[in-house]
């Protein structure tokens, strides 16, 4: 399971015109699943998702967690993070969930998230979706479990 997460002053995700999740600063979370991922997966990218500390502290140091600063959560389902790259000029996808198992562990650890008390806004799975984003430092770090 992969996060791709950015540290943001707002982001936002439409899908066809309709706004289907909106924060303020927070984590811009995209959300790859792949072929072998389970929910204790899940479970422990959450835990690294929330618990990293990009955020800075009183003395501008990155000390603080996006609970600790604050901050909201906005997850986005993006297969395109469980391509094999590897060769060509043309990604490959056996590496991703099928669909069904990857919207389930989606919505898993949206609920994860959610049940750690923090404001988690959602895209729409599988949707052709927009999101915009005003990434703050820049700070992106891609996470792995």
């Amino acid at each position: 399971m992969i996060a791709l997460i950015q540290r943001v002053t707002q982001s936002r995700v439409t899908v066809a015109g309709e706004v289907t999740g909106e924060i303020g600063p927070g984590l811009l979370v995209l959300l790859g699943v792949e072929r072998d991922d389970d929910e204790q997966k899940a479970n422990r990218l959450c835990e690294r998702v929330l618990g990293y500390r990009i955020f800075s502290d009183a003395d501008g140091k990155m000390n603080l967690n996006v609970q600790q600063a604050g901050g909201s959560v906005l997850v986005v389902s993006q297969f395109t993070l469980a391509a094999d790259t590897s060769r060509g000029m043309r990604p490959g996808f056996s590496c991703g969930a099928a669909p069904d198992k990857a919207e389930a562990l989606y919505d898993y650890f949206v609920a994860r998230c959610r049940s750690q008390q923090i404001e988690t806004q959602t895209g729409r799975f599988a949707a052709d979706m927009q999101v915009s984003l005003v990434n703050d430092g820049p700070v992106t770090f891609w996470l792995q479990v």
